[in-house]
């Protein structure tokens, strides 16, 4: 090879290294090595190690913690936003899962009993959530909660102070409940065991309802009940009063009435004044929000009473409120039939 050829060459495989490095440069940072070198990773560090958090402890975790593109994908395409009521409503309200939910409830009857008794809130709607979240506990989750929480904290910027929020509170619920914390598994967005908590959930709401000095979420069915009774007790559901209200339209429904918050703030009174009544048996006292359904044909109309706000605050959305409920509704209805016959 002559000089030239060798010098063009020479010029040639630098160019190419530099181009290399470069895009190498320019891509995503490869995670499998973990996240102690992530930046936004090293000013949580920071942070937890003001608050007494051990770095040796940290730095275990986040060496452990792998990116997973799967969860940012979940989180961007949740069914609450891509699915109307009878789509959504024909995931979770199904024979099938009515049936599981009446089995359940009568392998767990005495431990439902004692928790509608002890926090005020009906047996149907905590095996209705229990079923909505994991199919009675059958699907709770695949991700480690440790990989969910990182990814979701240090790699999405929409949501990342949450979730790293989450992960702090993960790291001290390990601690405080002496657990190892890469074996947890959960969902996509770090909510764990029968009744999908996420980290803050469990810290405040979880019970030890049996009684053997643990609050296991995951493997003890008791305690997983006693403490889906307890978020809603926690969160002032009040025994005995109606979740739901049909509307009686008096005159032509304006557009701007409708899905304006979740929290009710109009009481029944004022929206009759309008033109949109609930029965008579319903308090004209009670506050309500006026909600839009939307089916593949048509509406329905409904108003969200006080309870209704509760199971939202289990999740912030109209279609899984009204999933819990009817699923509710159903099993109650399945379970007083199997007792009748």
């Amino acid at each position: 090879m002559s000089k030239r050829n060798k010098d063009f060459l020479l010029v040639f495989v630098s160019l190419a290294l530099l181009l290399t490095g470069c895009s190498a440069t320019a891509r995503a940072p490869d995670r499998a090595e973990g996240y102690v070198d992530h930046p936004e990773a090293k000013v949580w560090l920071e942070q937890m190690k003001a608050e007494g958090f051990d770095e040796d402890f940290l730095q275990e975790v986040l060496a452990n913690a792998r990116r997973q593109d799967s969860i940012i994908k979940a989180m961007s395409r949740p069914a609450e936003k891509r699915l109307n009521w009878e789509q959504y409503r024909d995931i979770f309200v199904q024979p099938t899962r009515v049936e599981q939910g009446v089995a359940f409830w009568r392998e767990n009857q005495a431990a439902l009993s004692r928790a509608a008794a002890t926090y005020g809130v009906p047996e149907e709607i905590i095996v209705a959530i229990i079923g909505v979240e994991t199919r009675y506990g059958r699907i709770t989750g695949s991700y480690r909660v440790v990989d969910a929480l990182a990814t979701l904290g240090f790699d999405y910027p929409k949501r990342g102070s949450f979730f790293q929020g989450q992960l702090t509170e993960y790291l001290r619920m390990v601690q405080e409940e002496q657990i190892d914390f890469e074996s947890l598994k959960g969902s996509y967005a770090g909510a764990m065991g029968y009744g999908q908590f996420i980290p803050s959930s469990f810290r405040a709401y979880a019970v030890d309802f049996d009684g053997d000095g643990k609050r296991d979420i995951w493997n003890n069915r008791v305690d997983a009940i006693g403490s889906v009774a307890n978020y809603f007790a926690q969160h002032k559901w009040r025994s005995g009063e109606p979740v739901l209200a049909p509307v009686i339209f008096n005159q032509p429904a304006q557009d701007q009435w409708f899905n304006q918050d979740l929290q009710p703030t109009v009481s029944l009174g004022e929206w009759r004044k309008q033109g949109a009544s609930a029965p008579l048996k319903f308090d004209d006292a009670a506050l309500a929000t006026l909600m839009k359904m939307e089916m593949n044909q048509g509406e329905q109309y409904w108003f969200g009473l006080h309870n209704f706000y509760v199971i939202t605050r289990y999740n912030h959305s109209r279609l899984y409120a009204m999933a819990v409920y009817r699923l509710s509704e159903q099993i109650r209805a399945a379970f007083e039939s199997g007792q009748a016959g």
